[in-house]
């Protein structure tokens, strides 16, 4: 089977390196020099034997492909799938394992009409070595649910997935594990972002731990105000759990403020604010997160 993946950051390059194993890997970036080391070099993860895959800036060469990941950070949804509107073959599903809310509504507006969209969750982890390289962080798990897609096209991609010795599970309604892993990420990535330490910081301290509880708390009381059924009956105990799955990492978004790249606060921190107004409920914590994470990123612009 052919298999796009737009964008080849850490969570790209894992799956790609995982499906290239039995699938025909299409790897799509706008980053040339990254597109050129792949090309001539592979994709590897931690120390194994690289894997080929086909490497390209060209979305073009994507058209044909069965499945299309998409692994670009939530703000480049909308500009990365727009090429592909009345390319794909309509039977393809289109699968986000990406972060935060409003990757939906961007995948459908760049494609338009009927998407065979499958949103999940993954609590696998990695971060980039270097070009085409990755290093596993965390062995999880990927839950996938449709949002458009035929029950068919969600457990095909679910086989996939398993082929690569992934754990992976198909649920009925994703949502609720969108919004658990929403909160999650708003309770930890930007308090370790902004003390520039790994994700065990919110175990050894106990006012980021105290930041982090109100942070996953407040998250949940917005769930609780959209009639969202969490996978989890308190969330700051899973939040804990995560911290001490990951406590060795350093999150995606302290990545990006460290590299000066534009995180994902919007459609984390900044999408929990948003269902607050919407509902009515106070989202103190969570929008101090969001101005302060925006002020870092003007920093870093203003510094360099």
């Amino acid at each position: 089977m052919r298999v796009g993946i737009i964008g080849a950051g850490a969570m790209g390059t894992f799956f790609a390196y995982t499906l290239a194993q039995h699938e025909e890997v299409t790897l799509l970036d706008v980053r040339a020099d990254v597109i050129e080391t792949i090309a001539s070099k592979g994709v590897a993860v931690d120390e194994a034997p690289a894997r080929k895959v086909t490497a390209t800036r060209d979305p073009a060469a994507v058209y044909a492909v069965s499945a299309l990941f998409v692994f670009v950070k939530a703000q480049d949804t909308l500009r990365a799938l727009r090429p592909f509107a009345g390319r794909l073959d309509p039977s393809a599903p289109i699968v986000s394992l990406q972060n935060g809310l409003g990757n939906e509504e961007a995948i459908k507006t760049a494609l338009g009409g009927a998407v065979p969209l499958v949103l999940g969750i993954t609590s696998e982890g990695s971060v980039t070595v270097s070009p085409g390289r990755s290093r596993r962080t965390a062995s999880g798990a990927t839950v996938l649910g449709s949002a458009g897609a035929s029950q068919t096209a969600v457990h095909s991609v679910e086989t996939m997935l398993e082929a690569g010795n992934l754990s992976a599970s198909v649920v009925y309604d994703i949502r609720p594990h969108l919004w658990g892993k929403l909160i999650a990420n708003a309770a930890i990535n930007p308090v370790a972002a902004l003390l520039d330490q790994t994700n065990g910081i919110i175990s050894r301290d106990r006012d980021a731990a105290e930041v982090a509880r109100c942070l996953a708390h407040e998250g949940a009381a917005v769930a609780k105000a959209l009639r969202i059924s969490l996978p989890f009956a308190e969330p700051w105990e899973y939040v804990r759990e995560i911290v001490e799955a990951t406590a060795n990492a350093y999150n995606s978004m302290t990545c990006d403020l460290n590299a000066q790249r534009q995180t994902e606060i919007e459609q984390i921190n900044g999408a929990i604010v948003a269902a607050g107004r919407r509902t009515g409920t106070p989202t103190p914590y969570n929008e101090a997160m969001l101005r302060l994470i925006k002020a870092k990123e003007r920093t870093a612009e203003e510094s360099y």
